[in-house]
């Protein structure tokens, strides 16, 4: 099979289980089983026995299988994330030459889900220009399919063996100090990577509130969400573009406050949706501690018009009113872009030290996250600089 731009596959799991896996391989669920391993799960007993009843077209089971995933950064791990601590888990990257063998099955999807299909080798050799696509994207949507696209896998029968193994991920510094002290094959990097894990790159206190994080906003799992917008109803680009894919009632409702003139500058808008984010972000949400949680989006304009400059006098008085009203609201944390920045046009420099300065009375976790469009330097993230103290 020509493996194109597959550079690894992906396999997660409890960083207790590194040992037996570098001396045994990534072993089925049943062969777990058959040899009575000592192992330490991840997934929900639900989601395991979900993939025991569906078969392979050669009639086995997937318990039969190792799965590895195409893209690591997926639905599945997002779930994972939501039950177990971060630091606990590690992601193994296997060289995509188990790609060539004859006995594998390829997925275009979640091998568990209905509509799947599960396809041979051979057959599947010809959707890996369709699965490099899929796996391109950073975000999903459980309407257009790609929630379950991004979960992609290769079944290898058994186990796969351990000289496949290339790297180790994990999550943080600490987690990989862990792993070093269990991982006893030394030609094995184990990477910090937090992007891939849902985590903020960079994290800066500015108070025991507020926080200044480099990340994804859309993944903070903080109550509610804040997303720039305009006041014409244009949701065309940047983050408003985003959660208008990702989260498509919190466009029908912003367009809605723009056609009847409710949105206006200086007065952001909080749409109190009676979800959470993790039902349409995690794999078979429905029995998450957090399904029934409520992820708040706040519609903060910061122009009047898409076409126009952001308004910093109209981002000054928003923040105002979030100051005074999120208490009265019942705001329990708040995530934050730096408002105006990027396609706005204004400049950290001058957006920062008045975001931070408004929003560091706030009593509850605040975050504000940084512009995206280019790389803010350590000095410009200091509680110096943005306090002026």
């Amino acid at each position: 099979m020509a493996t194109g731009r597959i550079n690894l596959l992906f396999y997660i799991t409890h960083i207790n289980n590194l040992p037996s896996i570098l001396e045994k391989g990534i072993l089925s669920h049943a062969k777990v089983v058959e040899e009575n391993l000592e192992y330490t799960p991840i997934y929900a007993e639900d989601i395991v026995t979900g993939r025991e009843s569906k078969t392979t077209p050669n009639g086995k089971s997937l318990w039969s299988f190792a799965n590895l995933y195409f893209k690591a950064r997926n639905p599945m791990l997002y779930r994972v994330i939501c039950e177990k601590n971060v630091n606990e888990i590690a992601i193994i990257g296997v060289g995509p030459g188990i790609l060539n063998r004859d006995d594998i099955f390829i997925t275009t999807g979640n091998a568990a889900s209905y509509n799947t299909e599960i396809l041979t080798a051979k057959e599947g050799g010809k959707i890996i220009p369709n699965i490099r696509k899929i796996i391109n994207i950073e975000f999903w949507n459980l309407e257009d399919g790609s929630k379950r696209k991004i979960m992609a896998e290769c079944l290898i029968p058994d186990a796969v063996p351990p000289r496949y193994v290339q790297t180790i991920y994990v999550s943080d510094h600490e987690t990989s100090k862990k792993v070093k002290s269990l991982v006893s094959r030394i030609d094995i990097p184990v990477v910090v990577e937090p992007d891939m894990f849902f985590q903020p790159s960079r994290v800066t206190d500015i108070t025991p509130n507020l926080s200044v994080v480099e990340g994804d906003m859309f993944f903070s799992r903080l109550q509610t969400l804040t997303v720039s917008v305009n006041c014409v109803g244009k949701m065309g680009k940047g983050l408003a573009s985003r959660a208008k894919f990702q989260f498509p009632d919190v466009y029908v409702r912003y367009e809605s406050l723009c056609r009847k003139k409710i949105l206006q500058m200086g007065k952001p808008y909080l749409y109190k949706r009676e979800t959470s984010s993790d039902s349409e972000l995690a794999d078979e949400p429905f029995t998450l501690r957090t399904y029934n949680s409520d992820t708040w989006f706040l519609l903060f304009p910061t122009k009047n018009h898409w076409r126009e400059r952001a308004d910093f006098e109209g981002i000054k008085t928003g923040l105002i009113w979030v100051k005074e009203n999120y208490l009265k609201e019942g705001v329990k944390s708040l995530a934050m872009p730096a408002l105006g920045c990027g396609l706005g046009g204004l400049e950290w420099p001058e957006v920062g030290p008045l975001m931070v300065k408004n929003l560091k009375e706030l009593i509850i976790p605040v975050r504000v996250y940084l512009p995206t469009d280019k790389k803010i330097n350590d000095d410009q993230v200091t509680r110096d600089f943005l306090l002026g103290s």
